[in-house]
């Protein structure tokens, strides 16, 4: 074991140049002192330390802020192409922005770089979702990607990350990094070792990766990174990376303002055994529902998901007071509950949008089988016990503030919606003159997400517009028909668009249609036909 001096000097440069700056022993024992102070340094030793750090094997005291320890673990060589620099004087424009986010992620930051060390996979990953979400946990794209890492539904589901009405495992941050470090891990094995190569791939999705390398093969060109032709955003997205870590290596430089992080974990796991109710776990935690929210963002309602995962984080200083509080709680007193008299005309799926629950709830804790139920029979209904307006970070709760700090143009009115049966983003954006991404970002959607009967909407539309299709509503004509098209002879894309006042890029998106280019008689098409058009 190294001598307690020998440990500060080495772990205070290390913390300054990086597991990854170090060089072979032999090379620098070329290099004389007096021109290079970094060559006294036995970088075997180094090397043995980085190891110890990444095992938890010491934990010294030049480490006591996670920021030394982050740099630490540094294993992506730095990089000073013109992207990269791009990048590092943006943020260097924009303090408050670096010092915003690295306030958010301080919350997680010591277990990301704690599983990265378990993996001997470079720390600077950990300053990845930075870039993918600025470490908001509820950040949602235009893609469909969720949470801080940014997983798809599909990827999502691939790595483990259950997704359904209570839960979304893409915003659990236990479970989410998990299957983020698996993601990198198996990508930077796909590119052999190329760390770059992977972050593109995390970002482009593999194959569009692997493509771009085959085709500079066989026009004889490199296949590193940045010799690849990629997608924009992928162009940026490795860059902001680089930039990133740069920057936390060496913050004066660039303007930046990086709080210390203490070198101890932030939150503790609590298995809580069975479903809670998120506010009264707030409470017997003694923390506020917010900050319970921020820490367990995986839950989409009032509850946990009654079938699991059954453990929530809260904050280290008071896992112990929760635990005891739990402890002293009878499992069926962590969920309040109503009893319910079936009406006439009651469904469970009427039952279960009334009480902000699902059908499978209702048919599990009434020992239900099929979907029959009857006038007169009693039910118990699982309910929140406060306000739904007090789960802040609940999917309902996040959507109406989305909706509510919308933005329409100059001459739009705000136009309240409520989905009916068959409508989908594109009937509705058509109705009324908006764009479907438009009409997603008002409602914190994507545009391929799909919609449920009586969902509500928001939609700037345009004055005129928003005027006719109220007068049309009011008279009770319909706006949008379905119309089942089968196709003549002498017929085109382009011919029948006109007829109905239609895009052809509007029929090809609604019909699985192999060649966009060409249609053939008695084949049939799905046209959504707005009847309220003038022109």
């Amino acid at each position: 074991m190294l001598n307690r001096i020998k440990l500060i000097i080495l772990g205070a440069t290390i913390s300054l140049v990086g597991c990854n700056q170090t060089l072979p022993t032999k090379q620098l024992q070329q290099t004389p002192v007096e021109t290079d102070p970094l060559a006294a340094i036995d970088w075997q030793e180094a090397d043995q330390l980085c190891t110890n750090l990444r095992s938890n094997n010491y934990d010294g005291p030049e480490y006591s802020d996670l920021w030394n320890r982050l740099r630490a673990g540094y294993r992506i060589p730095p990089n000073s192409h013109d992207r990269v620099q791009k990048h590092l004087a943006w943020y260097a424009k924009h303090p408050t922005y670096i010092k915003r986010v690295t306030e958010r992620g301080e919350l997680y930051l010591h277990h990301i770089v704690e599983e990265l060390e378990k993996r001997n996979m470079p720390t600077e990953l950990a300053l990845l979702p930075i870039v993918e979400s600025a470490f908001d946990p509820f950040a949602y794209s235009h893609g469909r990607a969720s949470g801080m890492w940014q997983f798809v539904p599909a990827t999502g589901r691939h790595y483990g990350l259950k997704q359904n009405w209570w839960y979304d495992g893409r915003r659990d941050a236990l479970a989410s990094t998990q299957a983020a470090i698996n993601y990198l891990e198996a990508l930077n094995r796909r590119f052999k070792g190329d760390w770059l190569l992977a972050l593109a791939a995390y970002n482009a999705g593999e194959g569009n990766v692997g493509k771009a390398i085959r085709r500079n093969k066989k026009l004889g060109k490199p296949t590193d990174f940045w010799s690849l032709k990629l997608p924009r955003e992928t162009k940026a997205y490795v860059p902001q990376l680089l930039a990133l870590s740069q920057l936390v290596m060496n913050p004066e430089q660039y303007n930046a303002v990086l709080n210390p992080i203490g070198n101890k974990p932030y939150f503790s796991v609590v298995e809580v055994g069975s479903q809670i109710d998120l506010a009264q776990a707030a409470s017997l935690a003694d923390i506020s529902l917010n900050d319970l929210y921020k820490l367990n963002a995986g839950f989409n309602r009032w509850a946990t998901d009654p079938k699991g995962p059954h453990r929530l984080l809260v904050p280290v200083a008071k896992a112990d007071g929760f635990r005891q509080a739990l402890g002293g709680l009878d499992v069926d007193s962590r969920i309040s509950w109503e009893r319910y008299k079936v009406k006439s005309g009651d469904s469970l799926l009427a039952i279960a949008k009334h009480f902000n629950t699902t059908v499978e709830v209702l048919k599990d804790q009434n020992n239900i089988r099929g979907s029959m139920i009857r006038q007169g029979q009693m039910m118990l209904i699982p309910k929140a016990s406060q306000p739904v307006t007090q789960y802040v970070h609940s999917e309902n709760q996040r959507i109406k503030r989305t909706q509510a700090r919308s933005k329409g143009k100059s001459g739009t009115r705000k136009v309240r919606y409520s989905v009916k049966a068959g409508d989908s983003l594109w009937s509705i954006a058509r109705t009324y003159k908006v764009k479907v991404s438009q009409l997603a970002k008002w409602n914190g959607m994507a545009p391929k997400d799909t919609l449920r009967e009586s969902q509500k909407l928001v939609i700037w539309a345009p004055e005129e517009r928003a005027k006719l299709v109220r007068s049309s509503q009011k008279s009770g004509n319909e706006i949008i028909r379905k119309v089942a098209y089968q196709v003549r002879k002498g017929d085109s894309l382009a011919r029948i668009a006109g007829k109905f006042n239609l895009s052809v890029n509007d029929i090809v998106r609604w019909n699985p249609l192999k060649n966009s280019k060409y249609i053939h008689p008695g084949q049939s098409l799905t046209l959504f036909v707005d009847v309220t058009r003038t022109n």
